[in-house]
């Protein structure tokens, strides 16, 4: 911030941040007033880096303190935050993931996933990396967590498509498995050979849920009911399949001769120029359990 808009006024900014860190309660979160005023900083030096102090006043008085102070909090790993956190927001983050996946159990397991990025639980440079941190409180915290979860959904969408098949990924432009496919890695043969003996390991039982799923557009509850299993089994195992399956392609091309930088950046190939079809390779052993498994439902749970 410019000399004369922010370092001039610290002091009366300090004076402000103390008597809107004993509105946060932030002492009860385990945020002390030395790290509330720097969070007050951080967020006045990002919206208003040359504003005169009056401006920054007005401003700070407008945040939503106490939830700034318990995110931030959660974001530094106090304990106690987190406790709270989780008894005022836990069952409206299930309603709002169940709202936007528009389904329950999917929903729980949208939520359940963002605990972690929320929490912090990896480090960066030795600081806690957590989504918490930018949340600044110019909105509700409820509203930003929506936000978050919207975008989280999006995401495990998009990870999601990947596993359809490849002809229909490239009718869309989508890419397998990232954002910037590197030309050389998409035509690295290995990549093929790989992805192709990742499909053929699978069990039949998995690669009927994934053509069912993907390929089909069964939906959860059609796919648990030809199993007989709940739907929230059945997305739990999808889960599961594709992250093994990116596993076991990054593990084929390590034994190919890559190392593992490699063998990631080479998923960055486009879809485009595999000579692979993830359509006929699911459906090669699918297509029979498939078709059995929906004959042999009871009539009344036969869709469509």
């Amino acid at each position: 911030m410019a000399e004369r808009g922010f370092q001039s006024d610290v002091n009366s900014l300090q004076a402000l941040a103390e008597e809107l860190y004993r509105k946060s309660k932030g002492e009860e979160f385990g945020l002390n007033g030395e790290a509330f005023f720097r969070i007050l900083q951080e967020i006045a030096h990002k919206y208003l880096p040359a504003a005169p102090f009056k401006e920054i006043q007005v401003f700070c008085a407008s945040l939503r303190v106490e939830e700034l102070a318990l995110a931030r909090a959660c974001a530094a790993g106090h304990e106690r935050a987190w406790e709270i956190f989780l008894t005022r927001y836990r069952a409206k983050l299930y309603d709002i993931a169940g709202h936007i996946a528009r389904e329950s159990s999917a929903g729980r397991e949208l939520a359940d996933s963002l605990y972690a990025d929320l929490y912090g639980t990896t480090l960066r440079e030795g600081q806690r990396v957590s989504k918490l941190n930018f949340y600044t409180g110019r909105g509700s915290l409820e509203g930003w967590l929506r936000t978050v979860l919207a975008q989280e959904y999006v995401n495990r969408y998009r990870r999601q498509r990947r596993l359809v098949s490849l002809d229909e990924e490239a009718e869309e432009g989508v890419q397998f498995a990232a954002a910037s496919p590197e030309p050389l890695a998409a035509v690295d043969p290995r990549v093929e050979a790989a992805t192709d003996e990742a499909l053929a390991d699978l069990a039949p039982d998995d690669k009927f849920i994934l053509a069912a799923y993907y390929l089909d557009s069964r939906t959860l509850a059609e796919i648990g009911r030809m199993l007989r299993v709940h739907e929230s089994t059945i997305s739990r195992k999808l889960d599961r399949l594709a992250k093994s399956l990116r596993k076991r392609i990054l593990a084929g091309l390590e034994r190919r001769g890559m190392s593992r930088r490699q063998a990631q950046e080479a998923l960055q190939v486009d879809v485009r120029d595999l000579h692979l079809s993830l359509r006929d390779k699911l459906q090669e052993t699918a297509q029979v359990p498939f078709s059995k498994k929906k004959a042999e439902a009871p009539a009344g749970e036969r869709s469509g």
